[in-house]
């Protein structure tokens, strides 16, 4: 895929999607954070339920340790895999208080240092909660940009280096959420929605689908993002 044709990929996305942003519900960095290490095989509608009752009554390191781990997970064991969650949160927590003086750092370095924080997650939180350039590739952010030619590559690090480089600077603050937000409703996994596709047309996908689809508007509504 040429240049040309990724920039008005990307040019289509952005007027299609006005307001890309996570759906996540967070108020702080430090509730994203807590929010997006129990994201991880969980959906946003399910961490937002378990959120909506965790952040009133504990949304600081002290106010989460002071729960304890047993205590956190009364609040989070309705998320996939909430053991060794709350065992990271707990351990995430000390290390904020220890070596952070409780604030969420803003270095990719520092975060992958904190327990339950990986490559993605640190991305995810530069970008969303400081609005660094940083591209958290998902599952979703994979598969459109292998499925459409966008970026293609074998691994989740290979696609995040090809979008640093392709995507234009314009987009770079927006691009993370935007193919996410794409892959979710419009090129999701199973039976992508070619039909009413903003970038039908400039996509590579070999297998597109027919036009059966239910939306007759060729077009990515704009999205509610809060839930």
């Amino acid at each position: 895929m040429n240049q040309k044709k990724r920039e008005e990929i990307f040019d289509r996305l952005a007027a299609a999607i006005p307001n890309p942003a996570t759906e996540l519900n967070y108020t702080t960095p430090f509730e994203l954070l807590i929010a997006v290490v129990l994201s991880a095989q969980a959906t946003d509608k399910g961490v937002n339920k378990a959120t909506a009752k965790l952040f009133p009554v504990a949304n600081t390191p002290q106010d989460i340790l002071a729960l304890g781990e047993a205590g956190l997970k009364e609040y989070i064991k309705t998320i996939g895999l909430f053991n060794s969650k709350a065992a990271h949160i707990i351990t995430l927590c000390k290390q904020l208080l220890d070596k952070h003086g409780g604030e969420v750092p803003q270095t990719r370095e520092e975060l992958e240092t904190l327990a339950g924080v990986g490559r993605k997650t640190a991305n995810v939180i530069l970008n969303t909660a400081f609005g660094q350039h940083a591209i958290a590739v998902d599952t979703h952010i994979f598969r459109v940009a292998n499925r459409t030619g966008i970026a293609p590559g074998k691994s989740v690090l290979e696609v995040e280096r090809k979008l640093d480089k392709c995507v234009p600077e314009k987009h770079k603050k927006d691009v993370h959420h935007l193919l996410i937000l794409h892959g979710r409703y419009t090129c999701i996994a199973r039976k992508p929605r070619c039909p009413s596709c903003v970038i039908e047309d400039l996509c590579e996908y070999q297998h597109k689908t027919g036009h059966q689809d239910d939306d007759p508007a060729k077009e990515i509504k704009p999205i509610s993002l809060r839930n």
